[in-house]
């Protein structure tokens, strides 16, 4: 076993269904991270602030594996433009709203994060492909520390499970949840292996960044 797995793909690309799956794979999994326990416990991590601290992240847990999770445009643009709607009224509260890890990780990845750039496909795509250029340079010289995936392609399950080195179980393919703009799939999910991402709602200082 690794040190961990990291899944480093943007929101609404399929990062609930594949934590889903890691979970009923008996893998530890924590779809977002906000406390220590939830980086000491898990195996799979997802989510914030993963998909933005990565690089960080692969300096402190050494030997670890990321997941980069791909979708079509025409699917993502609208898909994140929703989420990006429905939450930038807390993203852009000083008074509370979100947890500032969360917070910082959407800042930076959709900057400058506006009304009219949220309406914008040219900007969406921009942070789309600069996520992605910045983690295949990262990984350019480690092929088999990263996968990436498309859910929605034919062979992708068993792509995950060659990179996790296990051979496949009852399912050969990924279930499609938080479909049609839901966002509660990972609350639903009841598993000893899921991993709780904060304490009762509370947050804690990270030691990865220490």
């Amino acid at each position: 076993m690794t040190n961990k797995i990291f899944i480093i793909g943007l929101p609404r690309t399929a990062t609930t269904s594949v934590c889903k799956a890691l979970v009923e794979l008996g893998f530890t999994t924590a779809h977002t991270a906000y406390i220590q326990k939830a980086f000491d416990d898990a195996q799979v991590i997802a989510d914030t602030p993963i998909f933005c601290d990565y690089q960080v992240l692969d300096q402190h847990y050494p030997n670890s594996k990321f997941i980069h999770l791909a979708r079509d445009m025409n699917a993502w643009v609208p898909s994140i433009r929703q989420l990006l709607q429905r939450m930038l009224h807390n993203l852009q509260r000083t008074d509370g709203g979100f947890n500032p890890y969360l917070r910082r990780c959407y800042h930076d990845i959709f900057s400058p994060l506006t009304v009219d750039n949220i309406n914008n496909d040219d900007f969406l795509i921009r942070c789309y492909d600069r996520h992605l250029a910045t983690i295949k340079t990262h990984f350019r010289d480690r092929p088999d520390d990263l996968l990436s995936i498309d859910v929605s392609h034919a062979m992708s399950y068993q792509r995950l499970l060659d990179f996790v080195d296990l051979t496949p179980r009852e399912s050969n393919d990924f279930e499609r949840v938080n479909i049609g703009g839901k966002v509660t799939a990972w609350k639903q999910v009841d598993s000893e292996f899921k991993i709780e991402s904060t304490r009762r709602g509370r947050i804690d200082k990270l030691d990865y960044l220490s």
